[in-house]
């Protein structure tokens, strides 16, 4: 009888976690893509919107993959970012995914992110509509990264969409794109530079305790950071967060970069940055 009990035990595991596998997978699992592999197009508010696509290699459309948005810097585009220009492509993540993710770079208007009247967020929220009907997506796997005004985006997209995503990184940002919203924990990483005369060190600060209010993480001690002339960087992870929800910061000594490197100067072969977003995104399993 016994035994009897430890079987049914299993399967009833078994189907809760493919029950949750599938609560987990977007209505365009099982279907054949007709999004681009490249640049799609979409109407937002009357304007003609642009986003790039980089799907994996051998994408399986029964497969529900983690999904990344990487956003521009003011004067970028979409291009350098699924590029390459002046960092690798989506900010050095997708040689380190190894094809087990979906990426997308959105196009700012005017080559930035003013969100005037919520308009970027709804362009955020009509990609997430367009590859959740025709992708197969893991909706509790979407993540955003950005430098500067892109790192703004992606902080109001964790202050509004922070039912749609899971986390965000924010290299070198500040209080530029809102943040409607705001009030709901996301998983959080500031990245900023001690000497960054474009978006001074407290700003970026002031981001990140939006999420280590909304994610319960103790406030005090204050995380350590480098020191000028140190050529380095630093990581904290604040303790009490919410049960899933970690706040991570990281200081460097350098100013306003999204490719700072251990060692001095900026490098988009021998920063950092990559590595140490990629550990705080696939963290989440």
């Amino acid at each position: 009888m016994s035994n009897n009990r430890t079987l049914l035990l299993k399967l009833f595991l078994l189907s809760l976690s493919l029950f949750n596998g599938i609560l987990a997978a977007t209505p365009g699992c099982g279907k054949t893509p007709t999004l681009k592999n490249g640049i799609n197009t979409l109407t937002v508010n009357s304007k003609t919107r642009q986003w790039t696509l980089a799907l994996p290699a051998n994408y399986n459309n029964t497969n529900p993959y983690r999904l990344i948005f990487g956003v521009h810097w003011l004067g970028g585009s979409m291009n350098d970012v699924a590029v390459g220009n002046s960092i690798q492509p989506y900010y050095g993540l997708r040689s380190l995914a190894n094809e087990s993710t979906i990426f997308v770079a959105p196009d700012g208007l005017n080559k930035g992110w003013g969100n005037q009247g919520g308009e970027d967020i709804q362009f955020i929220r009509q990609i997430l509509e367009a590859t959740n009907a025709d992708l197969c997506i893991n909706e509790k796997l979407r993540f955003s990264v950005g430098f500067s005004y892109g790192a703004a985006m992606s902080h109001s997209i964790a202050c509004t969409l922070s039912s749609d995503f899971r986390g965000v990184a924010a290299i070198s940002g500040g209080s530029l794109s809102g943040c409607v919203g705001g009030k709901e924990p996301v998983a959080y990483y500031g990245l900023h530079g001690l000497s960054d005369n474009v978006l001074p060190i407290a700003g970026g600060r002031a981001l990140r305790d939006v999420f280590v209010r909304n994610n319960g993480c103790a406030a005090s001690p204050a995380p350590a950071e480098v020191s000028s002339g140190s050529k380095s960087h630093s990581l904290s992870k604040f303790e009490g967060c919410k049960e899933g929800y970690p706040v991570w910061w990281s200081s460097f000594d350098s100013g306003h970069s999204p490719v700072p490197a251990d060692g001095g100067g900026d490098s988009r072969d021998r920063t950092w940055t990559p590595k140490a977003v990629w550990e705080f995104f696939s963290q989440f399993q």
